[in-house]
């Protein structure tokens, strides 16, 4: 995030990464993961990559409670090629008329996709998201039961989400809930860098690549010669805390002033 950072089109910070970690360690800003229960290592079918916007879309719920004690939902959504989340539907309860309305109002805006990948939950077996899918030509593709790597994409997101928003947070109410939840989004998508876009966000990625080239390791556009230079952060009109902008306060900043006032060490 501190190399992103640029001031007249050049780099505003100088990086030491093992300086960089020493205060990231005594700012005590690395957050706690909760540990999975491993399974045993069984042969997997390989997930097929999308190549190109809205030709795989992918989506899954989540599940957590506001202080009240009350449960509320929320419905993810995910293009698997740009890995932009263009929508988070959350609510009490989203059956599958819900679904419908909330992939409508995202095909409105972006095109509709050609499949979409979802597990075997009663919402997406409904009658509404069939008649849907079979009117506007999009391909169901459910996963197998009890096999949540077959939808990967979906889930490595539902991770970062529980970890980064939903344990994070103390929602009094589903006003609250909402309004925080749809500032991760909008940093997740326009502030947050990811390794499997060269270092790009999702909305950086989208603009820059579109549709034209592939994605995975051995993309081309992942060769040096196709980075252009890094952008600067992007203001984040919803105010989410987790990307902190310099003058607010926050952690990252007082740790980036503290890079900048330190003589260089003659150890490092």
């Amino acid at each position: 995030m501190l190399r992103r950072e640029q001031e007249n089109g050049t780099a505003k910070w100088v990086v030491n990464h093992k300086r960089v970690y020493r205060i990231y360690r005594e700012e005590g800003l690395a957050m706690r993961r909760k540990k999975r229960k491993r399974f045993r290592a069984e042969a997997r079918v390989p997930l097929v990559l999308p190549t190109r916007e809205n030709q795989l879309w992918t989506m899954d719920f989540t599940r957590d409670g506001l202080a009240s004690g009350r449960n509320f939902r929320t419905l993810n959504l995910m293009d698997g090629f740009t890995r932009e989340a263009p929508r988070i539907e959350v609510d009490t309860s989203l059956p599958g008329s819900r679904v419908v309305r909330m992939l409508e109002e995202v095909a409105q805006e972006r095109g509709y996709p050609e499949a979409i990948q979802v597990d075997n939950g009663p919402e997406f077996v409904s009658q509404a998201v069939d008649q849907w899918a079979y009117a506007h030509g999009v391909a169901l593709h459910f996963i197998e039961p009890g096999k949540p790597v077959q939808n990967a994409f979906i889930e490595s997101f539902n991770g970062k989400f529980r970890d980064e928003c939903l344990n994070q947070n103390w929602f009094v109410s589903l006003e609250e809930a909402r309004r925080v939840i749809e500032a991760w989004r909008v940093d997740y998508n326009t502030v947050r860098p990811h390794s499997s876009l060269g270092y790009r966000t999702p909305a950086e990625f989208a603009a820059e690549i579109g549709g034209e080239k592939g994605c995975g390791k051995d993309a081309a556009w992942k060769s040096k010669s196709n980075f252009s230079p890094p952008l600067g952060n992007p203001a984040n009109p919803a105010g989410f805390p987790l990307s902190h902008s310099l003058g607010d306060g926050g952690p990252i900043p007082r740790a980036a002033e503290q890079l900048q006032n330190q003589a260089p060490s003659a150890n490092l």
